[in-house]
């Protein structure tokens, strides 16, 4: 008996390593040594690759913070990411619970009456009206021989990672979306203000043209350009106003507020430029949350082909019963009426239509299907990347050349009233002067603004800012 016991227990200990999963070999993704983008403004020091936590601060701004904050607690994307991951918590538990034995109680305390004319009845003199009692419990255990439970714990624990790796992509795209939005929002204050005391100069100008006019200095002709120019200010203050209104409320619907509750006060206070250490691209793959997800759910897929291929062999299981049985509830302690039974089962499919060959290239589909994705999710990483440090390298380029647009044009403008009111230009010359110094001080604005932002794209492309080491 004894050695029947250790055959057995050493051939089901040989069959366990029988697992149907195949060999796990990622596809190959480009891992270039350094990003073509890059340019001498670009620390070349790598940080630690820890992603840092508020990275937003280096802008220091604290209404910034204060928003930012405000993500954590309220923004309801936010909350739908983790309600997902709570999810794949519970699916990974559920899994760890199929390699476990199962155990349960049951209980029968009845009272019964059986037909006279009942069939089978083996004695007229039996009685009618009997007590049915039964107190038991039983067991079962998989021996899980081909790894088809395994495997299920394997995938559950790779998906709960990647629905972290969820959460983390989710919270850095709103904490980017939300740097980016109030970006923009305090660019457009600059050119808010910018407008308004604009319209203040032009309101000044063409109150002196028509009290020439009056005094028969000006012609009407520039009277109407002044006017024209005046309303056209207006009419831009007009439409950056609406603009910074519609940032405002996206502002609010990304912390979770109401967008007729939540109002932020104009700053024209510059932001402080974001500084990031790219680090190399080899660190970017483990960095990046979504990379880092979409590997996971490669993984998972993978294990997933095991479970398919596992349902095609015997599942065993090892079972177990017993109790006691009686007519009365005192009988219940009697040791005749205790029962028992011990023994395993075995289940082996023979014929199932093809369902399980198709779940095989089901699972195998998907496997492709997530290994096409991972591959997609590498190259756009890598994409982003260059693109945000394109943009940082060329942004300073215009910034540089915009500023000088705006030195050049403050002295043009100047020259043409110097001129006009020495009567040795017309009016139109001021109005076109004054028109590029305004253009230009716009675009210079717009351009520190689309700097910034791009200094965030930086950081959401890297999957989080860095911590100096």
């Amino acid at each position: 008996m004894a050695k029947r016991a250790l055959a057995t227990a050493l051939l089901c200990a040989l069959l366990a390593g029988c697992s149907q999963v195949p060999a796990y070999h990622p596809p190959a993704t480009p891992k270039p040594l350094a990003f073509r983008e890059g340019g001498p403004w670009a620390p070349a020091v790598p940080a630690s690759a820890a992603a840092a936590g508020p990275w937003w601060e280096g802008f220091g701004d604290p209404v910034l913070n204060d928003l930012e904050s405000r993500i954590e607690k309220n923004s309801p994307t936010l909350a739908a990411a983790l309600a997902r991951r709570d999810e794949a918590s519970a699916a990974l538990r559920r899994a760890h619970a199929d390699a476990l034995p199962s155990v349960a109680l049951s209980s029968n305390l009845t009272y019964d009456r059986q037909s006279q004319d009942r069939p089978l009845r083996t004695s007229s003199s039996q009685e009618n009206i009997y007590g049915a009692n039964t107190l038991g419990a039983s067991g079962s255990y998989e021996l899980d021989l081909w790894g088809r439970v395994r495997a299920e714990v394997a995938a559950g624990k790779a998906d709960y990672l990647a629905s972290q790796d969820d959460v983390a992509a989710v919270r850095l795209s709103l904490q980017a979306d939300l740097a980016a939005d109030y970006i923009t929002l305090r660019g457009l204050d600059r050119e808010a203000d910018l407008l308004v005391h604009t319209v203040a100069a032009y309101q000044q100008a063409d109150d002196v043209t028509e009290r020439r006019f009056r005094g028969g200095v000006a012609n009407g002709i520039e009277t109407g350009q002044s006017g024209a120019q005046l309303a056209d200010a207006q009419a831009q203050l007009a439409d950056v106003r609406a603009a910074r209104a519609r940032v405002e409320h996206a502002i609010a619907t990304l912390v979770g507020a109401s967008a007729s509750e939540l109002t932020l006060a104009p700053a024209t206070a510059p932001l402080q430029p974001l500084t990031a250490d790219v680090g190399l691209p080899s660190a970017l793959l483990q960095r990046r949350p979504d990379v880092a997800a979409a590997e996971r759910r490669m993984f998972a897929a993978n294990e997933t082909i095991g479970v398919a291929r596992a349902a095609a062999f015997p599942q065993i299981f090892l079972g177990g019963g017993g109790g006691t049985n009686a007519t009365t509830l005192g009988g219940l302690t009697a040791a005749p009426n205790l029962f028992w039974a011990l023994g395993p089962s075995i289940s082996l499919p023979i014929f199932d239509g093809g369902r399980i060959k198709a779940n095989i290239a089901t699972a195998r589909a998907r496997w492709n299907e997530a290994t096409a994705y991972y591959r997609q999710s590498v190259l756009t990483a890598f994409q982003q990347v260059e693109d945000s440090l394109s943009d940082l390298h060329h942004l300073g380029e215009e910034d540089a050349a915009e500023h000088r647009a705006v030195t050049n044009a403050e002295q043009a403008a100047q020259l043409s009233m110097n001129r006009y009111t020495k009567g040795a230009s017309s009016y139109l010359d001021v109005v076109t002067a004054q028109t590029t110094e305004l253009t230009a001080r716009r675009k210079a604005l717009q351009v520190e603004t689309a700097r910034l932002e791009a200094s965030v794209s930086l950081v959401r492309a890297l999957g989080g800012g860095w911590q100096k080491t």
